[in-house]
């Protein structure tokens, strides 16, 4: 018996696979600040969207209108943010810039009569840089939308220290904006943005490597064992009692769009948001805690068909439910993913109490493969 699986990355590995999507980055950084805002913006039209909140601690916007039982069927733009709830003003820009273009939700006959619904979640990065009041604002939201807007279709995603990344920690070492993508038999593309800023830790303590590296497609992530001393030296660095854990406030929050041209309905996206928070889990320990804010939107683009399924399908009569498995077998594999590609893209970074190292630095030699995106 056999069921669709991810066999193979799309053309970037990354959330623009997913034909109609586009991602633009903001940061600010120096001068106290280190913050920034990532927008995903969908074709004239919007998507499908969806979302499920799993931390304790969550900051969002307008996720209530994400709901299958409410009006907005469907939506221009998702905003990821940095600035805890203040960040969240943000999403005001992208709001504006919408508006402009006349996209959003028709209240009126006319065609600017619009309210553009940007649901907006965000991470904990205050004070990072420096100054607790140096975070995103609405002029911020629109520049990274402006980013998104003029970025080519199927572009590359920038990964690492980039927009709402740019602040981001994850455990004691730098995080960031990950992304990556998987193409099921028949076609469809299944892909993940992350924002990686946990409370727990995306490395093993017994071996040094990612916890989600052993989810990567052939030749993804080449990084290797590390070695006995490379290992010990770096623990002493990131885990509790290191040298930038003292001080360090628990407050985080890790973020993921996930993506497919799939025809999802909203109940259906819904399930799929839920389905892969099982990526943080896989990536991340401990996750979900109360200094988190974890929060997953699922989006469909409804371009293509639910997959085939074989006949011999072991979920019985209902292909469909095969189909929507498949899909969210992928959804968490791609969000797992995403996180490593985060932790590895990520870069050393000087903090408002020390530099916060990232995993290339403590692992040398364990990276020494490792080679940046085009």
């Amino acid at each position: 018996m056999t069921t669709p699986l991810p066999v193979r990355p799309g053309p970037r590995n990354a959330l623009t696979d997913v034909a109609g999507l586009r991602v633009g980055h903001a940061s600010r950084v120096g001068d106290g600040a280190l913050t920034g805002v990532t927008v995903v913006l969908g074709p004239p039209g919007g998507f499908v969207a969806a979302v499920d909140v799993r931390g304790g601690g969550p900051g969002t916007r307008e996720t209530d209108a994400l709901d299958p039982d409410n009006l907005v069927p469907r939506v221009e733009a998702i905003a990821l943010t940095g600035g805890s709830a203040y960040g969240l003003d943000a999403a005001s820009g992208v709001v504006a810039w919408l508006e402009e273009q006349g996209r959003g939700f028709p209240v009126g006959a006319a065609a600017h009569q619009v309210v553009p619904v940007v649901p907006a979640a965000t991470i904990f990065d205050l004070g990072r840089g420096g100054d607790f009041r140096r975070r995103p604002d609405a002029a911020l939201g629109r520049e990274a939308t402006e980013a998104a807007a003029s970025a080519p279709e199927h572009g590359p995603v920038a990964t690492g220290n980039v927009g709402a990344g740019t602040g981001a920690r994850v455990g004691g070492l730098k995080g960031g904006v990950g992304t990556a993508s998987c193409v099921l038999d028949g076609g469809v593309t299944v892909a993940a943005l992350v924002v990686v800023n946990a409370a727990g830790s995306a490395v093993d303590p017994l071996g040094g490597l990612p916890y989600a590296a052993r989810l990567g497609l052939p030749g993804e992530f080449p990084v290797t064992a590390p070695t006995h001393d490379e290992h010990a030296a770096a623990l002493r660095e990131f885990m509790p009692g290191g040298a930038y854990a003292p001080g360090a406030p628990p407050l985080n929050t890790t973020l993921a769009v996930v993506a497919t041209d799939a025809a999802l309905t909203r109940a259906q996206a819904h399930k799929t948001a839920g389905v892969a928070h099982d990526g943080f889990a896989r990536a991340l320990r401990p996750v979900h805690t109360l200094y988190d804010g974890d929060t997953v939107f699922a989006l469909s683009t409804g371009a293509k068909p639910l997959p085939p399924v074989s006949p011999d399908t072991p979920y019985g009569v209902d292909a469909e439910a095969a189909a929507l498995t498949a899909i969210h077998a992928a959804a968490a594999d791609v969000v797992a993913r995403a996180i490593v590609h985060a932790l590895l893209a990520a870069d050393t970074v000087e903090t408002a109490i020390g530099p916060l190292p990232s995993y290339r630095s403590l692992y040398p030699v364990a990276t020494s493969r490792w080679r940046p995106r085009d």
